[in-house]
């Protein structure tokens, strides 16, 4: 090798203890039990891997490819969270939950890249959460899609409410995606079921009506709201700091309960307003006990709460989500905001 090298190159102390080393090339298929064992070790509560070849991915390779030249496999990774952190009216509980969660996960992908490189695989773990491609917003700012391939490698299904539901753990999970440069020798298997039991506990709780009981899902009403602290919203806020005439101005548009809210989710991370699909949903074995036990005592400690709690909806204007807020939530002021994306 050294012939083929300019002399100064292999002259350097650095090349010359590469090249007395010996180099043992790894094994082109991964032992999917040695993956498993080291996800679980690192921290993940659940692991599976699906070719990227699955027809399923077809919509995903191309911005694979690009994040990791080489990708063969994704690795599927999930984390639980506290489940009655998720489920609290104080939604500060509920947002450290997340924030926590997506820092184990992270931490997670992490060290099983670590070991990967270590082993001689080359792999990536994309952020479970933030941050994202913000260069192609307001279109696709994930480098992977999470919630597509767990359900590919069969970590769970998606529910109703477009949450992925694990089958032990329901939808209190946190997902992650590895990408490697190897095959591994087993790949899972998409579920032959699906744990949604379809109660449309979901359906009830969002408060600006973005779940319907037929299926069909309102982005922007989901976005608008749950999302306002995060891209489109703060562009929403950030907008009203421009069109306000002065200080007074502004204090009228904007309260200082959502001033110093924006501030925390800047300071320390974005919080979601709702997220109560989640947090009302019972599917998943280790979650459905307490459901079946006493449906109207789940109905009055987990979802009336939610329900029951004032707090301002943000909504477009005209929109459907508005006339379902005013006539289902009276209780709630609803706020008309333009949600910060740009014009169609």
């Amino acid at each position: 090798m050294t012939d083929r090298l300019p002399r100064k190159l292999a002259d350097h102390p650095s090349v010359q203890a590469v090249l007395a080393k010996p180099r043992d090339k790894p094994s082109p298929v991964i032992d999917a039990a040695w993956l498993k064992e080291i996800c679980l070790a690192a921290g993940a509560d659940d692991a599976a891997t699906v070719s990227l070849d699955h027809p399923d991915l077809a919509g995903e390779r191309e911005h694979v490819q690009r994040a990791l030249p080489g990708t063969k496999t994704l690795v599927s990774l999930v984390v639980r969270m506290n489940r009655d952190d998720v489920r609290s009216p104080a939604r500060s509980v509920a947002n450290q939950e997340f924030h926590r969660g997506g820092e184990i996960i992270n931490e997670a992908g992490h060290t099983i890249v670590r070991t990967l490189q270590d082993a001689g695989y080359r792999a990536i773990n994309p952020s479970a959460t933030f941050p994202m491609e913000m260069e192609h917003y307001p279109g696709r700012i994930w480098v992977v899609a999470h919630k597509t391939v767990a359900v590919a490698a069969g970590l769970g299904a998606m529910g109703l409410h477009r949450n992925v539901i694990h089958p032990k753990f329901g939808n209190f999970v946190l997902l992650a995606t590895l990408l490697v440069d190897a095959e591994v020798s087993a790949y899972g298997e998409a579920l032959d079921y699906n744990p949604c039991l379809d109660c449309k506990l979901c359906v009830a709780a969002c408060p600006v009506g973005a779940i319907s009981k037929t299926g069909e899902f309102d982005f922007l009403a989901c976005s608008t709201h749950n999302y306002r602290e995060f891209m489109s919203g703060f562009t929403d806020w950030a907008q009203t700091v421009a069109d306000s005439e002065d200080a007074a101005d502004f204090r009228s548009r904007v309260t200082d309960s959502e001033n110093v809210s924006m501030w925390q989710s800047l300071a320390f991370k974005p919080n979601y307003k709702a997220a109560y699909c989640m947090a009302v949903c019972p599917a998943g074995e280790d979650v459905l006990g307490p459901y079946l036990e006493d449906r109207r005592g789940f109905l009055g400690t987990v979802v009336k709460p939610l329900q029951d709690k004032v707090e301002t909806l943000y909504v477009r204007e005209g929109s459907t989500a508005k006339a379902y807020a005013e006539r289902r939530f009276p209780h709630k002021p609803v706020k008309e905001v333009d949600g910060g994306y740009p014009p169609r």
